[in-house]
């Protein structure tokens, strides 16, 4: 298992760490670095094929549910499964999430001579728009809700993964920004509603990296980057795409009470400056 570069002091042992979206990319990096700190940790996911490799990297402290996270009953089996296993959760990384097809545009802004075939803001379909606030928002509402109950008399820690798109919508992905926007909101109205229950919720906003999910936007089959690419390392001051282990320091203060005790309803960016960068 990759070795991290441990903050002094974070010690999880005996937490259990349910982690969503467990088997992509940038979540199997976060469950590894939790379990490197000591945690237990549950990762969720849809299909067990991704999972399994990172619950083999992880060892004896990992355990693999597949469940979907826009379905309580499903959630609520998961949760079954990890209380005889591992017990209540006590770290929670709402990672489900992602874009999709049906809801994105062929081209950055509409003109009145678009070539004929060209997928506008008009054919957008309402099936799309809710295929991804289902996978956005509701999977965060539904499984806060599903493994939320275990931390009210016992205190917890929410990660949301939000994105730099719900601070700067991005063109053709109008459906992807409001949806992240809106899981920042959440974030910060589950701070505040929680807040009594010593339940800490705080958000992590990548910036651009690249995933299995938007691969094939950033780069073409033989590797060469995408006309979208050129633009993002043009507005990304650091000029690269971020490494999933970037992401693991921000991830480890937020779960480390001595650390981050009074932070809660943040949204922390993780993004080379693109936020800050005004293209001028």
């Amino acid at each position: 298992m990759e070795e991290y570069k441990l903050p002094a002091g974070l010690e999880l042992t005996g937490k259990t760490a349910v982690v969503t979206a467990g088997g992509g990319v940038l979540m199997s990096e976060f469950a590894k670095a939790l379990a490197a700190c000591g945690a237990n940790v549950a990762l969720i996911d849809l299909y067990m094929g991704g999972m399994e490799p990172v619950a083999e990297a992880i060892g004896d402290r990992a355990f693999a549910v597949t469940a979907d996270c826009t379905s309580r009953e499903s959630l609520l089996a998961a949760r079954e499964k990890i209380l005889a296993r591992f017990g209540p959760c006590d770290i929670l990384v709402n990672g489900a999430g992602g874009n999709n097809p049906m809801a994105t545009t062929d081209n950055e802004t509409m003109t009145p001579d678009l070539p004929e075939g060209t997928k506008s803001f008009f054919d957008l379909t309402d099936a799309g728009l809710s295929k991804v606030f289902n996978l956005n928002i509701l999977s965060v509402f539904l499984t806060t809700q599903v493994f939320a109950a275990d931390m009210v008399e016992r205190g917890g820690n929410i990660i949301n993964i939000s994105s730099m798109n719900a601070f700067r919508p991005l063109t053709k992905i109008p459906a992807y920004s409001a949806a992240k926007a809106g899981v920042s909101n959440i974030t910060q109205w589950l701070a505040v509603h929680f807040a009594p229950c010593g339940i800490r919720v705080n958000a992590i906003a990548p910036g651009f990296f690249v995933t299995k999910q938007n691969k094939d936007l950033l780069f073409t089959a033989d590797g060469t980057p995408t006309a979208r690419t050129e633009k993002i390392l043009a507005a990304t001051p650091q000029k690269r795409f971020g490494k999933p282990s970037e992401l693991i320091g921000t991830l480890l203060w937020l779960v480390n009470d001595e650390a981050s005790g009074f932070v809660t309803g943040t949204v922390i960016p993780v993004d080379g400056g693109f936020a800050a960068y005004s293209g001028v």
